[in-house]
């Protein structure tokens, strides 16, 4: 099973100017980044569900925060706590944060080391012990002082601000007027405090948001904004490290029964819309605070609340470049609680949008990674023999001599899979490391890697794709001089790369898992590329990946 089959395309039809979506609109799909069961336990939300035929909905977590090193923080009010995790490690256990007694706050907004949380009002929190402890205590701190103006904007973006102080009695009931212009000052992780100025256009189906340095008045970006019925919210969320801006919208129908969406929309640098993230609202059962929040690094988070337990789910992301409209593909959103289970066997998933410099970091983690050799972790000697091979034995030849050393690398195993992290807990834990009997059974009592499951692993797979399976999740380029830093070359039945780059010289340049040409582990080499194609390695591109136009050459 692939938990994120970024590749699907969606056929649709173009009605009224509106954005078409074909062969070059593919749609990444959502993926669990990690899933927590209703209860008490470390890896548990508390969820109180009313009884049916009461009219009382369930209490569950309300808001979530990704904070400034991209780890996320949730709001576990039920359980008076707050939990903290990092997607690149979904399967380690959440950091507890417990909130001080008395406090039952509905959302919560990170800067830094600082924690403020919103009841009505809001309430600065400074955790307390070791960092990396699994448990830690919050204390509130500076309550009296009020917040700076990125904070308060922050938390209004999502309704917690307060209310007006007139009692409704004396008010007229007739809808106010719409305001036509607004601003927020927004606290960024990319370019620090903006001001967004916010005006409405196109009878208030459209806005103009022009993008400041806070202090300063000259315009950063200016983006186009245009639903295609009218806008609800428009929330300025984040410019990431790139540059990127990301928005909170929301389309209200004209219409009576037909359906309300919100989406958080793209923009690159020069204010050029780059596509959408849409929020699955209709999956979720009980209304949340803060439902989506923004990594650093680009990352969309969607908070979904069920009965029985919380989904942290990575947008995927759908490329809409050069759209004048924007609306939601009206695709069927996917099985959320398979992807849940899949996650809790062990899956190593893409979290949001998958780049090539995020297949590249991750092929260098596996390349780079240091670990101690222990006694459990190198086995006993004489190691086992490999059948076929003279004078081979299961343990991989960087290893062999290396006791109780700190090695680097995964090494090579015949047969197995996981993730980076997954490695490194096995290891941890005293498995075996690597197996180059490649004729023999494969064994399960051995941690590593082999060149498939390396190459799956770094398109953010969560099953182990064979290299006669491989075609089927990839398209074939027409050259091999098309081949940019993220693709493979595979050659099914036998081996599979992942590329890197052209040399100078115009040589390729790959990461791989090989018993024989890295010696038994990950490693990069370069090889003239008729050597490869000669043999018939085909150059593939991973149907997932979010499409770019990086040159390699």
């Amino acid at each position: 099973m692939v938990a994120s089959v970024y590749g699907r395309h969606i056929v649709m039809t173009c009605l009224f100017g509106l954005l078409c979506l074909g062969p070059g609109n593919a749609r990444a799909e959502d993926v669990v980044v990690k899933r927590f069961n209703a209860g008490t336990g470390f890896n548990s939300v508390g969820i109180t569900a009313g009884e049916e035929g009461e009219d009382k909905e369930e209490d569950a977590p309300q808001a979530l925060y990704a904070g400034d090193d991209g780890k996320v923080f949730v709001l576990d009010q039920v359980n008076g706590r707050i939990l903290h995790f990092d997607p690149a490690n979904p399967t380690a256990p959440p950091q507890t944060l417990q909130l001080p007694p008395g406090l039952q706050p509905t959302d919560l907004v990170v800067k830094g080391d600082d924690i403020y949380v919103w009841d009505g009002t809001a309430h600065a929190l400074k955790a307390l012990g070791a960092a990396d402890a699994p448990v830690r205590g919050l204390t509130e701190t500076r309550s009296s002082e009020p917040l700076d103006d990125g904070t308060q904007s922050a938390f209004a973006q999502m309704g917690s601000q307060p209310l007006p102080e007139d009692d409704i009695s004396t008010r007229s009931l007739a809808n106010p007027k719409t305001p036509d212009f607004s601003r927020q000052v927004v606290s960024t992780r990319g370019r620090g405090d903006l001001t967004v100025d916010i005006a409405q256009t196109d009878k208030g189906a459209g806005a103009e948001l022009i993008i400041r340095q806070k202090g300063t008045t000259a315009t950063i970006a200016k983006l186009d904004v245009r639903v295609r019925d009218r806008l609800g919210s428009v929330a300025f969320l984040e410019m990431d490290r790139e540059g990127r801006s990301f928005v909170l919208l929301e389309n209200i129908p004209n219409a009576v029964g037909e359906q309300a969406a919100a989406f958080v929309a793209r923009y690159g640098p020069k204010g050029a819309i780059e596509g959408l993230y849409e929020l699955p609202l209709a999956s979720t059962t009980t209304v949340s605070r803060r439902f989506v929040t923004i990594s650093p690094d680009g990352d969309v988070y969607f908070l979904r609340t069920q009965k029985t337990g919380v989904d942290i789910i990575g947008l995927g992301f759908r490329a809409t470049p050069n759209a004048k409209i924007l609306t939601t593909s009206a695709v069927q959103q996917p099985n959320y609680a398979a992807l849940a289970i899949a996650q809790t066997k062990g899956m190593s998933m893409a979290v949001g949008p998958l780049t090539r410099d995020k297949i590249v970091q991750i092929a260098y983690g596996f390349e780079g990674v240091q670990w101690k050799l222990s006694e459990a972790n190198y086995g006993s000697d004489p190691d086992q023999q490999c059948n076929g091979f003279a004078d081979r034995i299961r343990r991989p030849m960087y290893l062999i001599g290396r006791k109780d050393e700190i090695v680097r690398s995964v090494p090579y195993c015949w047969g197995c899979q996981g993730s980076l992290a997954q490695f490194v807990a096995r290891v941890e834990k005293g498995a075996l490391a690597g197996n180059v009997c490649t004729k023999n059974n494969v064994r399960f009592d051995v941690v590593g890697v082999d060149c498939s499951s390396f190459v799956s692993a770094t398109w953010g797979l969560s099953s182990h794709f064979a290299t006669s399976a491989i075609p089927s999740i990839t398209k074939e380029l027409a050259s091999a001089w098309d081949l940019l830093p993220g693709d493979a070359l595979d050659k099914p039945g036998s081996h599979v790369v992942l590329f890197l780059g052209f040399t100078p010289d115009r040589k390729a340049m790959v990461m791989e898992a090989s018993p024989g040409g890295c010696r038994g582990n990950v490693c990069r080499n370069i090889y003239p590329l008729s050597s490869l194609l000669a043999r018939g390695f085909v150059p593939l591109r991973y149907r997932g990946l979010l499409e770019d136009t990086t040159a390699s050459k």
